[in-house]
């Protein structure tokens, strides 16, 4: 019996969100994967970006046997670690990395993560580095699609800390530690991939 897990949309939104990464990214670099899941993502951007090292990383422990598996041979990933993203300190993250990439975490975690996420890429990000995150957003400027609404009341019926967080919310967590958004992106299934950087 096999480690690996299987998501069905990490294997949908893979390919769209390399093809951004693929653009945004420079030709090198440390990138930090938060909520690594199955694995799928590390195993996959990595072959993508062949000059960047992965460093994956989940807030459950249950989860690394299933991304050692998917990444198990793969020389610029490294092995994966447990991340709680309200530590004050990531202990096995390195000082410095040049981009953080977090999908599907904010919508799927209590609140307080994402303000946590923002206060770990502050501490953590390179002069000129980026925090990339993906999911659903509400936004104030775009009509909310009937499949988000239709997800955010299901994740609020699972857990009542869940759901899909407005936009400008979460740009103010970000401003408070000193990153602004540099680029949004539409992706498919209504999903955003946000760019954020160090304020000016």
């Amino acid at each position: 019996m096999t480690a690996r897990r299987h998501s069905p949309a990490a294997e949908r939104n893979g390919p769209p969100i390399l093809a951004a990464l693929q653009h945004l990214l420079p030709s090198t670099g440390v990138m930090l994967e938060i909520a690594s899941g199955t694995g799928q993502h590390a195993a996959f951007f990595s072959a993508g970006l062949p000059g960047w090292q992965w460093q994956p990383s989940d807030f459950e422990p249950a989860a690394l046997p299933s991304i050692s598996a998917w990444c198990n041979g793969l020389a610029r990933v490294r092995p994966p670690i447990t991340l709680d993203v309200l530590a004050a300190d990531w202990p096995g993250v390195p000082a410095q990395v040049d981009a953080i990439y977090c999908a599907n975490m904010i919508h799927i975690a209590p609140w307080p993560c994402t303000a946590g996420l923002m206060q770990g890429a502050a501490r953590h990000l390179a002069p000129g580095g980026s925090l990339i995150t993906y999911g659903p957003y509400l936004l104030d400027d775009e009509p909310t699609a009937p499949s988000n609404l239709a997800f955010d009341a299901d994740l609020r019926a699972r857990n009542a800390a869940w759901g899909i967080r407005r936009f400008q919310d979460v740009a103010d967590q970000a401003a408070a530690v000193g990153l602004s958004l540099r680029e949004r992106r539409d992706m498919p299934a209504n999903n955003k991939l946000l760019v954020w950087a160090r304020a000016g």
